[in-house]
This record gives structure tokens, sequence and C-alpha cells, in this order.
């Protein structure tokens, strides 16, 4: 049997022409050939900046012979599937937490140590605002190396290099998971130690620019895509935790409503960020304050990390069919869309639970896959299980919401709380049931009983938008152990200390849930919940996404304390 990525079969003279097209292709990107004029001299690239549709090159070729003329985005993908691994018989890693260092030598410096490879675009801001506050060299320090690491994403797969990010204790993509405090500035001394171009295993650039996702940074800290810098060169990175408007409008604390909770680092090298995070260049960076503290005993008393709030990075990627090795197809301008779907860079791995709640952070870190989660018990496909929605990109909700599914785009995070005791002995699975047909996003929703129209006049038919329970991507499998546990706070209605009320904004992550089993509007948010200060709708809202991945917050949109970039400085 031969197969596509997505899983169709084909005949076995179609999978060779889809084997010599990408093989075609990957010798073009190791000859250096990937410019627009290189390809335009070759005669591969039409007038609209895209590889000409040829057999033994093209992915879309076979369409061209299909409906002429019919769009091509929807006929069956002609990119080989993946070498078959099995599902579920490796543990989910964790995250190991990263590790402070007591100095850094050279010591820190408020203007750029250019004498000793560093490479920043401007002196730190926070310690200009407040030296004591803020001091040039904060009590808590730490030291990032990003290098290739040698990975097992699948005992089925030969061994991958990728690359990671190496605190001086673990080396691992994602990398470690920072564990910071509202009121703890810290800074970061990332050093770019990855191999030169010429040994990227065929994709990924090997200057970086570290971002912080959606934080409340200094410009010169944040890891602007245009801030990055080469092999041997470093950056030290701010990061000052402190709650936006606690230097303009709500001094000196700033604003409890900007409190976020789950962010994310990666690379953010221009025209390269899809690259870079799809080689492992990810991590997150979670923050916790009086309320949501991180022990299960205090403040809203929400699952103790890191015990029971599990930070989960979602990815799909595919896999040379020929070598096993981890591939990216540079000439799929659309959006790569993976047939192996990892958490936490392991193949469908399955996690052993006690019967209690856990929080789960969930994140899509692309490039092009969207999710739509569910919980699906194999032996009760009728089944709805609810879960608690408590987070959505940064900041928590003002009360949980129980949904039946969540929806996260690219780069956006979400935070769940899953109670196990109603599933007690039982094997459950988080499953993707989003219908995706290609990289430029999910189908839409706008035909007859929840199908699209995307695609009818190829496929013949209405396709569902979303996938029956058990067809869908079964990603992480949850082993859950017999009897009772100890939880804290099982009663999520129940909270102890009188809850701010935060900001919230519009986002892909609550589309089309299920609120105590009823439908609600796009946005997610409960209507007869008071609702203040949303953001604005993210004007890239990131349905492609494979270089740039971000969204503005309130805190990046109204920063007030900090500049936020050279533009608006020059413009002062």
């Amino acid at each position: 049997m031969y197969y596509n990525v997505f899983g169709e079969k084909v005949s076995r003279a179609r999978y060779r022409e889809m084997l010599t097209a990408a093989k075609n292709r990957r010798e073009l990107i190791a000859a250096g050939l990937t410019s627009r004029r290189d390809l335009f001299k070759m005669g591969l690239l039409t007038a609209g900046g895209m590889l000409v549709a040829k057999s033994g090159l093209s992915s879309r070729a076979y369409g061209q012979t299909v409906n002429g003329g019919t769009n091509q985005l929807c006929l069956p993908n002609n990119q080989p599937a993946s070498p078959p691994t099995r599902a579920f018989i490796e543990p989910l890693p964790i995250m190991p937490i990263a590790q402070t260092v007591p100095s850094l030598t050279p010591t820190p410096t408020l203007a750029p140590n250019t004498l000793n490879g560093e490479v920043r675009a401007a002196s730190h801001q926070a310690p200009q605002i407040d030296s004591t506050r803020f001091p040039v060299v904060p009590g808590t320090l730490y030291q990032m190396r990003q290098h290739s690491i040698l990975a097992i994403q699948s005992p089925d797969l030969p061994t991958q290099t990728i690359w990671g990010f190496d605190d001086g204790t673990h080396a691992t993509s994602p990398g470690p998971t920072y564990q910071a405090f509202y009121g703890r500035p810290q800074l970061t001394r990332n050093i770019n130690a990855l191999p030169p171009a010429n040994q990227n295993g065929g994709f990924g650039m090997p200057s970086v620019a570290t971002h912080l996702h959606n934080a409340h940074n200094p410009s010169e800290s944040d890891g602007n895509p245009c801030d990055f810098y080469g092999i041997g060169n470093f950056c030290d990175q701010y990061y000052p935790n402190v709650l936006a408007g606690f230097n303009f409008d709500h001094k000196p604390n700033g604003d409890i409503n900007e409190s976020l909770s789950t962010l994310w680092y990666h690379d953010h090298r221009v025209d390269f960020t899809a690259q870079n995070t799809y080689k492992g260049l990810v991590g997150f960076y979670l923050l916790f304050n009086q309320f949501d503290t991180g022990n299960e005993t205090t403040g809203f008393r929400l699952p103790s990390f890191p015990q029971f709030d599990i930070p989960l990075a979602f990815a799909d990627k595919v896999y040379d069919p020929t070598t096993g090795l981890l591939a990216f197809d540079l000439f799929n301008l659309d959006g790569i869309l993976g047939d192996k779907f990892l958490v936490n860079g392991k193949i469908q791995p399955f996690f052993n639970v006690q019967p209690r709640r856990y929080r789960f952070r969930l994140l899509d870190t692309g490039p092009s896959r969207f999710y739509q989660f569910f919980l699906t018990d194999p032996n009760n496909l009728g089944a709805t299980n609810p879960f608690w929605v408590i987070a959505n990109d940064g900041n928590l909700l003002p009360v949980p919401v129980q949904v039946q599914s969540v929806r996260i785009g690219v780069a956006e995070r979400v935070d769940i709380i899953i109670d196990f005791s109603q599933f007690a002995g039982k094997t459950i699975y988080l499953e993707n049931r989003l219908n995706q047909l290609n990289g430029q996003g999910p189908v839409d929703d706008f035909g007859p009983n929840g199908t699209s129209q995307e695609c009818t006049q190829v496929l013949g038919t209405t396709t569902p938008s979303i996938l029956p329970a058990g067809q869908g991507n079964l990603l992480l499998q949850f082993n859950v152990a017999g009897g009772t546990a100890v939880d804290n706070n099982p009663d999520l209605q129940v909270r102890p200390v009188e809850r701010p009320v935060v900001h919230q904004r519009p986002l892909h992550g609550l589309q089309h849930v299920q609120v105590h089993g009823a439908a609600k509007q796009r946005g997610g948010v409960d209507p007869d919940e008071p609702q203040r200060g949303l953001d604005p709708p993210d004007p890239h809202p990131p349905r492609r996404a494979p270089d740039h991945i971000a969204q503005p917050t309130t805190a990046d949109a109204g920063d007030r304390e900090f500049a936020q970039g050279r533009d608006s400085i020059a413009s002062q």
C-alpha cells in the first residue's frame, strides 16, 4: 500500500512520482537554488512567484490533469506519507524547569556589550526607569545556549538532529520551562551556538532572535524579527516581569487586569521563524502571581505546578519516507501540514494521570495547523466529555467556562482543566477533530449542518468541518488510574479569594465551543458574563503564518512605559 501525506491511498506510480518530486526539491535546496532569481533563470517559477506545477518537481503537478483550472489546494496532495510509526508507546515528556545560574561572564551591562560579542538593539530600558527595582544585573539569571541536539521523536524513526535550548543542565526541545514570578525581574543570556548553514540538514537559518511571545517587555529585549545575531554572538534579554501600566496609569505595581500566565518563547528571525521553530526552537514561559500561584492550596487553588499543571506543545511534522529524517519543504508556500503529531517533542505519547483535576496549557507551535480539541472515549464515541477553559492567549478568564471542545490557531494558547475523576480506570484521548485540507487554514462551516462548501467542486460533496469522534487525530493518550486521589479544590465554582476581572481578547481559541451544552458565538465569551477591556482583533490573524506568528495583547498594543520599537522612538 502507498499513501500520501493525508493518508489517502495512491498508486505505486504516483508514489514514485512523489518521491522523485520531493527529492528534486531537496536537491535544489541543498544547492542553494531557492532565490526567485535562480528559479526564474531555470524556468521553474511562475510570474506569480509560485513553483511551476511540473511533474517531478511540484507537489501540485498531479492536479493540473484533474478538473483543469480548479483550485489545486483542494486536490489530493502529491506529497508522500511519512514512514509509519506506532502510537502511544512512549510517555509524554515533561519539559524540565529552567535552571538559574549564579552569575554570567562577562557581567551584563546596561549598553550592548559589543566588544564581547553581544548583539542588542539598544540599552536596557527597565534599569533606566527604576534602577532599584530593576537593577542592571537582577537577582535571577539564566544562560541559554541554542545548539543542535539529538532527539528520538519515535522509536520507529531514526534519531533526529534538531535545534534546542540548553540551560546548562538540560538540552531539550521544547526548551526548559521558565517558572517566572511577577515582581521578580530576570535576565536571560541567549547564546547562538548553532551549526553553520551547510550543516543544517536542509533547512533552518543559524541566526536567531528569541522572542518572548506576548510578554510586556521593552523592545530591545523583545526579540524583534530584525534583531537577529549570528553564530558565536549573544543577546542579554531583560524581562522585568511587571504588569502593564506600572509606570503609566497604574503606578506603581501595574494593572492587575493585565496579568499574563501562559507565554512561550521561540525563534523570531525574519523570514525564518517557521523553519527555526519547526526545527525545535520553542519553549514555555509561565508567569505566576498572588492569585495564580502554582500552589493549589493558595490563591485561586488551581492545580499545582509542575505536578498537576502540564504545558503541552503541539506540532505536526513531515518525515522523509526514504530516510525517516525530519523534512521541511521550502517550496510549500501555502503552509506545511504534517502527518505526524508531536506533543512535547514525541509522536503521539501517553500520559498516566491520577483521577483528579489537571491543568493543561495547550500551545499550537505551527507552522500551519489549527486544532479543535475534544476528549474522546474510544469505548463510548457518542459521549460528550466536558472540560473547563480557564485562560486564553495570556490571561485568565473572568470565570471558568465549561466546554465540549476548544479551538486554537498557530501561536495561540489556551489553558484547560480536565477532571479525570469522571474517567477513573479508563483510557481516553485528546483528539483533534478539526478538518483541514491545506495549509491555508481549516475548512469553513458555512454549509448545511456544520459542513463546508469548500472544495465541493473537486470533492463532489460537502466536507465536515468537524470530524466524527474517533476519526480525527488522536494526539495524546490519558491512562487514568482507578480509585480516588487527593484534590485540594475540585469545585471550580469555589474561589477562596475575590477574583479580579481580567482582560480577555476574542481569539480563534474559543470559537465554536460548546458552553454548558449550548453553542456560543465566536469569541468564546459567555454573553451573560460582563467583559472589560477587550483587546482589538488581530489585524494579521495567524491563518497561514508560515513565517511570523505573533498576536498583540493589550500589554503589547497599549504600552506606555517602554518604547516599543525604533520607529516609535524616532517619532517621539
